[in-house]
């Protein structure tokens, strides 16, 4: 659901905004800009994308499988 709003821009930002971004486009611009300010999804999306990445899980695994032998070896 959207809801409206309404902002105050100096003219010259609306005229650069309507003119690189287009009437039509202007709140979906300014949305994606400020949703990472304001939404807690940017950490959630981040280590998703960390996941996906299978060379990146391969290293890591490797190395945490290396620092539990690393342990199980130390004299305590």
């Amino acid at each position: 659901m959207h809801k409206r709003m309404t902002i105050t821009l100096d003219e010259a930002v609306y005229e650069g905004l309507y003119r690189t971004i287009g009437k039509r486009h202007m709140s979906q611009f300014i949305e994606d800009l400020v949703r990472p300010h304001v939404m807690n999804t940017s950490l959630d999306e981040g280590y998703r994308a960390m996941a996906n990445d299978q060379a990146r899980e391969s290293e890591a695994q490797e190395w945490c499988n290396a620092l539990a032998k690393d342990m199980a070896d130390e004299a305590r």
